[in-house]
């Protein structure tokens, strides 16, 4: 479907003509349909499929089509980076049309403070804030949202996970009961359904393609020893092919201690994390952007809220904890119907959290052998504890032939046979709990 066939105002259609958009995505044309009818919105749809612009695009429409004065709509979201992002979409989104919008987000300094206060005072039309600082706002109570038509949650699940359930209802509660409702949520828990069932009225319901990564992400793992990471991340950040890469850790120690390292190198990176300071983070955001930096390691604050073209590599550097976790983080590649490759590092004791992220994404990721200068890695098995050798790095009772042998600069592997030895000693065939084979890390075709 084209964005001509969904009778947008023109100054919008404008607007999409001058930046190249021409054909809607499914999300899109199924919710914009249903926003411009003022029906309230449950939509579920995997990250990096358009979800921002399926609500700006109708809300703008129906701003410059009325009469409106005040703050007409109210955009809720987890984090700071995602409401620059969306403010940023707005003002692209907008360009031919006169609609105001601010970013409300916690960080800045005491003229960040005004300018936002400011801007919920006079009334934007569109005010896009995370839920600390618009509590923070509403406390003051010089807020007036009498005129609001509009509410949006996006990614509601990640402010349920952060713990924000509590900061929506409150600001809820300080808005108009008669307004239109939209949530959007990258996955569907239970837990979304049940906020749905106290904030939206008789909604439409769009569900696609929950909790899978999209189809253009080439999805691989290397499962090895903790003590081989380092060796295997320098391994694969050689690769030309990898102009624009986001490396994912699990704590903020971790993040530093991996910047550090790579820098030691000589590989152009930084780290992201929640002790920079907003300007700090703005910066490195931009630079990424820019292409004037090639790495960022970061902890899952960036999993959802960055909107990067051509993120040529994710490296997910620890399997995440929450199998969920890895979708996001896993799209910040292929985004808009493009390409891209994830790789995930599983040690030793994430076995059965990447069976988890298997399990939720209906699919076997393939396994890519280790290459030889790193030394042999232990078996994918995550049904099984085995005990470790930490000394000689290897499992105690397993053994493993060579799957595939690296083949030149492209990284390309030869399948070969898997035979692993029984514990009595003799050979036998084994079931193997996962895809093998396949090729290493690619760039994009």
């Amino acid at each position: 479907m084209l964005f001509s066939d969904l009778q947008l105002n023109d100054q919008l259609m404008d607007g999409l003509n001058a930046m190249g958009f021409k054909e809607a995505t499914p999300v899109q044309q199924q919710a914009i349909p249903f926003i411009l009818e003022d029906k309230d919105l449950l939509a579920c749809a995997q990250t990096g499929t358009g979800k921002t612009a399926a609500f700006i695009l109708p809300v703008l429409h129906k701003i410059v089509s009325g009469n409106t004065s005040g703050v007409n709509t109210l955009v809720i979201v987890p984090t700071r980076e995602l409401a620059i992002q969306i403010d940023q979409q707005i003002e692209g989104l907008g360009y031919f049309v006169s609609v105001s919008s601010m970013a409300v987000f916690g960080g800045g300094d005491g003229v960040t403070w005004e300018a936002q206060k400011k801007s919920l005072v006079l009334g934007a039309d569109i005010v896009v804030a995370t839920p600390g600082r618009l509590i923070a706002m509403l406390a003051m109570g010089k807020i007036d949202f009498s005129t609001l038509k509009h509410l949006v949650l996006d990614e509601a699940d990640r402010m349920l996970d952060m713990g924000f359930f509590e900061d929506i209802m409150k600001i809820i509660s300080h808005l108009p009961q008669k307004r239109q409702t939209l949530l959007f949520s990258a996955t569907m828990p239970p837990k979304i359904e049940t906020l749905a069932n106290k904030i939206l009225t008789q909604p439409q319901k769009i569900n696609l393609s929950l909790s899978k990564p999209a189809k253009g992400i080439k999805q691989q793992a290397y499962v090895v020893y903790n003590n081989q990471k380092n060796d295997l991340l320098a391994h694969i950040l050689k690769s030309p092919d990898f102009d624009s890469v986001l490396i994912f850790a699990s704590t903020k120690v971790k993040v530093k201690q991996i910047d550090e390292l790579l820098r030691s190198k000589g590989f152009s990176c930084k780290a992201f994390h929640s002790d920079l300071e907003q300007n700090v983070r703005a910066e490195i955001l931009r630079e990424f952007k820019n292409r004037h930096l090639r790495i960022i390691v970061a902890t899952d604050v960036l999993a959802r809220g960055i909107d990067v073209d051509n993120i040529s590599l994710v490296l997910n550097y620890d399997a995440p904890g929450d199998p969920e976790d890895y979708v996001h983080r896993v799209g910040r590649t292929a985004r808009a119907a493009k390409t891209g490759v994830a790789v995930t590092f599983i040690g030793q004791e994430e076995q059965r959290k990447f069976a988890g992220v298997e399990k939720l994404i209906g699919d076997f990721v393939p396994k890519i052998e280790v290459p030889d200068e790193i030394g042999e890695g232990p078996e994918y098995n995550p049904l099984k504890r085995g005990s470790f050798n930490r000394d000689q790095g290897r499992r105690n009772f397993h053994h493993r032939k060579k799957s595939q042998q690296f083949d030149g600069r492209n990284a390309n592997f030869k399948d070969g046979e898997v035979e692993k030895t029984g514990r009595s000693g003799s050979d036998s065939k084994r079931k193997y709990h996962g895809k093998r084979g396949g090729k290493a890390p690619e760039g994009k075709n």
